[in-house]
């Protein structure tokens, strides 16, 4: 990290340090359209590492979370089944900022303007340590999966699907 690379003062990282949470702050060049792959190229880390965080709306209005590997996408026939849901789609872009107070891109689940639920791919929860946004486009913390389940009450799903 550089001088003027000093750890931004999102809400996700105030959520992290008022409850005492370890963290390692990783900043890379953002490239809109990039992605996980982009941002793990940058870092020099598995893809699978990194953690994207996906705003889904459903049949009954309720919106979610759902934090997926980043080499991952999330089937959302499955995320409907499994939450006993007829239809969950990915919510519209200015919808899931209004939500979470965050810029797509920069979405973090700490520290959201709306209380949501959330989540986990359940494989997630088995890595020793995740990458994921801090509320700033291309800004990173790296965490231990503990914090997703412990601070967030993280519901562990299988909804992954390989990407093509």
């Amino acid at each position: 990290m550089t001088a003027h690379e000093a750890i931004p003062a999102t809400t996700g990282v105030r959520f992290l340090r008022e409850r005492g949470i370890t963290f390692l702050p990783h900043f890379y060049p953002f490239q809109e359209h990039g992605g996980t792959a982009h941002a793990a190229s940058s870092l020099g880390v598995d893809e699978h590492s990194i953690v994207k965080t996906i705003v889904v709306t459903t049949d009954t209005g309720e919106p979610y979370l759902v934090l997926m590997h980043g080499d991952r996408e999330v089937s959302l026939k499955r995320l409907a089944r499994t939450l006993g849901l007829r239809e969950v789609s990915v919510a519209d872009p200015k919808d899931a900022e209004r939500l979470t107070g965050y810029t797509v891109g920069g979405i973090s689940p700490f520290g959201t303007r709306r209380a949501l639920r959330v989540c986990v791919e359940r494989t997630v929860l088995a890595l020793p340590r995740l990458f994921i946004n801090g509320g700033k486009r291309g800004f990173l913390v790296e965490i231990s999966p503990t914090v997703l389940t412990e601070q967030l009450a993280a519901l562990p799903v299988d909804v992954g699907i390989e990407t093509a």
